[in-house]
């Protein structure tokens, strides 16, 4: 029997617009009769220096177009546009080389390809990893990564390593490599679904994939580039392709399959899904048609027993970048350096009806009442006092009220900002701080709202019932902020940031930071309402009112 092999996802070829970058990487040997590329060590570590500086600040031309786009959509709604134009101005400010784009800079991920005929020393991973750290220690960066020293307890590595590196033998003389800056709010909204067979008919597949699409939430920061993977020889292989897919590093794969079982895209399923979420009324971020940019929909080979479905997405800090060693040189992906060409010429352009401003230093029972004032959705202006705690400030925090002490008085003062920053630059009195997952507190809520404090929350995405119910019987808020513009809300509206309490937790510490002018939207009020799930988001272009 003659047996035809195909690899599970072929790939056509790389057309992908390279810089060349001015490193001797390689030279050519021979030997058992064979030419050989032999990599210098110098480079792959530099190779993922710059890799990292790049992506940490500049986006792909074909994601700002895809973003530039939702301004001439009629379709889109009023927050769509909004929220674009504040992604734009953002991605402005990051391409200067200060803030970078996300104050979560993410998990250092590495796919890489060795050809046969390329030699190196064996310590790839090494490598890389020393570059990646050089650019975390050097650059303007945040290091989100923790060692656990027992089961039990943590210690940030202040390097951003380890980094996750996976390095195949594949291809002839060249290495190619995909870096990946993956922050955890896209990466937690990552999806492993077993399923079986009855699944694999139209009406019943696309109504799975768009109620497991919509789930996700916004606590991402959409619009998403959202990647769908139907079987896989494994449930890891699901994901893996998934997380491909979402970077658009499959995009070349086959649009049709064939009996010898590799991998393609449906295209027509994913125009399906496409439209199917834009019919969700979601939106970017605070309703509308742009729940997603594109859909990825990945078609793979499977055990007859078994049928994973895999789901992830690339959020609005789209962050990949090719790089390549060949015989000619040392090349990386050429992002975009003038993201500008792509604002409107009209600088209030996404704008909506004047916000409502509100002082925070009047008093926590001032802003209360203004807020009070309002339906959710409204947008608001917010100047004066925010406190920023997240995850670990929280769990301190809750130890102390198990122990019999009071609150913090900062948390019954001012609102909470979930959010951690990246480094400050020079000449600045912030890093990139933006908006962390709101979900992640969501069982404080009630333990710290019964006890007088967070009374005001601000941050990204969706909150759960319990948050909703909470609020109504205290009195609270949750207002959403724009998931995405770090470096913008950084740079333009926080005029001071001083340490609070717990210092030695780096970025996890408490802080006291003052706005002006903040963006921001009543999400979940002290009626019990909440904006996420209201009728109107099941319309297109569906806006607040």
């Amino acid at each position: 029997m003659t047996v035809d092999y195909t690899p599970i996802l072929p790939l056509g070829a790389d057309t992908t617009d390279y810089r060349r970058l001015d490193i001797a990487g390689a030279r050519t040997v021979h030997g058992a009769g064979r030419e050989f590329l032999d990599v210098d060590p110098a480079a792959v570590e530099q190779l993922a220096f710059e890799a990292y500086r790049d992506v940490s600040h500049l986006l792909r031309s074909s994601h700002l177009r895809q973003v530039a786009a939702i301004l001439e959509d009629p379709e889109a709604s009023p927050n769509d546009r909004y929220v674009a134009t504040e992604l734009l101005r953002n991605a402005n400010v990051a391409s200067g080389g200060v803030f970078p784009m996300c104050q979560d800079t993410g998990t250092a991920i590495v796919h890489a390809w060795r050809g046969r005929h390329v030699l190196t020393d064996g310590r790839d991973a090494e490598h890389l990893s020393l570059g990646i750290a050089r650019a975390y220690r050097t650059l303007n960066l945040r290091y989100s990564q923790v060692a656990p020293v027992s089961m039990f307890d943590e210690r940030n590595t202040g390097t951003n390593l380890p980094a996750q590196i996976e390095i195949l033998a594949e291809g002839e003389d060249d290495y190619r490599f995909l870096f990946i800056a993956k922050g955890c709010g896209s990466a937690n909204k990552s999806f492993l679904f077993q399923e079986t067979p009855a699944l694999l008919t139209p009406d019943a597949l696309l109504d799975f994939v768009v109620a497991k699409a919509a789930e996700i939430g916004t606590s991402a920061c959409p619009p998403y580039h959202l990647a769908v993977v139907i079987g896989g020889t494994s449930a890891e292989f699901a994901l893996k392709t998934a997380k491909l897919a979402s970077a658009h590093h499959l995009d070349a794969l086959p649009v049709a399959g064939s009996g010898t079982g590799h991998g393609f895209r449906d295209l027509d399923f994913e125009h399906i899904i496409l439209t199917a979420t834009q019919q969700l009324g979601i939106g970017a971020q605070f309703g509308g048609k742009y729940f997603c940019h594109d859909v990825r929909v990945i078609r793979l080979p499977r055990h007859a027993g078994s049928l994973p479905v895999a789901i992830a997405v690339s959020c609005a800090a789209d962050r990949h970048i090719l790089g390549r060693i060949t015989r000619d040189g040392v090349f990386l992906e050429q992002l975009e350096t003038d993201p500008a060409r792509f604002l409107p010429d009209d600088a209030d352009a996404g704008r909506r009806d004047e916000d409502i401003r509100i002082d925070l230093d009047v008093s926590m029972a001032h802003t209360l009442a203004q807020l009070s004032a309002h339906p959710v959705g409204t947008r608001v202006s917010l100047t004066g006092t925010l406190v920023v705690a997240r995850d670990l400030a929280h769990a301190k925090i809750r130890e102390r009220l198990d122990a019999g002490e009071p609150l913090p008085d900062y948390l019954r003062r001012y609102p909470v900002f979930y959010a951690g920053p990246a480094k400050t630059p020079s000449g600045h009195v912030s890093g990139s701080l933006g908006p962390t997952t709101a979900g992640r507190m969501d069982s404080y809520v009630e333990r710290f709202q019964s006890a007088g404090g967070s009374l005001v929350m601000l941050a990204k995405g969706n909150r759960s019932d319990a948050v909703r119910r909470s609020c109504q019987a205290h009195g609270g808020f949750y207002l959403g902020s724009i998931g995405g513009p770090a470096a913008r809300l950084a740079r333009d509206f926080i005029t001071s940031v001083e340490t609070l309490e717990y210092g030695e937790l780096g970025m996890e510490a408490v802080l006291r930071v003052r706005v002006r002018n903040f963006p921001a939207f009543i999400v979940i009020d002290d009626k019990g309402n909440d904006f996420y799930r209201r009728p109107p988001l099941l319309t297109i272009g569906a806006a607040p009112q």
